[in-house]
């Protein structure tokens, strides 16, 4: 199943986006699942073993985000 990042603002979202594609991570942005209750309506999807690498890019440019964590 792959994992979902939220964030609050489109234009974090986007960021995420494009750090992800500087540092070569497969990722996607998708609509975000509506019981994430984000602030932005897009997330970005990547498989579970890129999350930890996207967590790290991320912290480091200082993007701020959530994992999006399903109750199902």
């Amino acid at each position: 199943m792959p994992s979902i990042l939220t964030f609050d603002t489109t234009h974090h979202a986007l960021w995420a986006e494009e750090v992800a594609r500087e540092r070569e991570i497969p990722a996607e942005v998708i609509p975000a699942p509506a019981a994430a209750h984000a602030r932005c309506n897009l997330a970005l999807e990547t498989l579970p073993g890129d999350l930890d690498r996207l967590r790290t890019a991320l912290s480091d440019e200082g993007v701020p985000f959530s994992v999006y964590t399903s109750s199902e």
